[in-house]
């Protein structure tokens, strides 16, 4: 197992968009990680709501269904070698990490429309408490990284439980977010590359 921060160019048409989604030079195992426990996740979900007969209309089944998909892909993907060899590269900047989290405003307006009644309030806390928390740990000095990321986690974990409504059986869906954008995605980790 070496430290690996070199990654191939990626590929050209819609095979380079994906290496610029999930990483260039991402291996098997990393594709199917990234690909087999979200969309198993999603139908564990989709199975669940049906099996106990949820009140969801089919829009709200479709929505949950991608964010699904979306939530516990992206917290894979984000913690693969491959995603923190090409979201850290030379160049890339707070700004270029801060855009990528600005961007899960879509989810939250998404999820609030779909299951709180577009709740405002909500939507403005929650993306808040993202961006706040993502800068502070991009901030930090690397060596305090990993405690910083996994204290503000944790304080997610209370807000999601005890602060922010949760919607009646979704409750799994702001610990996944913050996991994936605090835990996956802005901490900076070395990219392991086997052997």
């Amino acid at each position: 197992m070496r430290i690996d921060w070199d990654f191939p160019a990626p590929r050209a048409g819609i095979w380079g968009g994906i290496d610029k989604f999930i990483g260039p030079g991402a291996t098997k195992v990393e594709k199917a990680l990234q690909l087999y426990p979200p969309l198993l996740f999603s139908a564990g979900v989709i199975a669940i709501a049906l099996i106990n007969q949820f009140d969801w209309s089919v829009w709200q089944y479709l929505a949950i269904a991608l964010m699904s998909v979306d939530m516990v892909g992206g917290a894979i993907t984000n913690a693969t070698s491959a995603a923190k060899r090409w979201y850290f590269r030379a160049g890339e900047t707070f700004r270029s990490h801060m855009s990528f989290v600005a961007l899960h405003l879509m989810q939250i307006v998404l999820f609030s429309w779909a299951f709180l009644g577009f709740d405002i309030g909500w939507i403005i806390g929650v993306y808040t408490f993202l961006l706040a928390t993502s800068a502070l740990i991009l901030k930090t000095p690397l060596y305090l990284q990993r405690p910083v990321a996994a204290s503000l986690f944790v304080l997610a974990l209370l807000l999601s439980f005890y602060v922010f409504e949760a919607a009646l059986h979704l409750e799994w869906f702001l610990p996944i977010l913050f996991f994936k954008i605090l835990i996956s995605h802005v901490l900076r980790e070395e990219p392991y590359q086997p052997e």
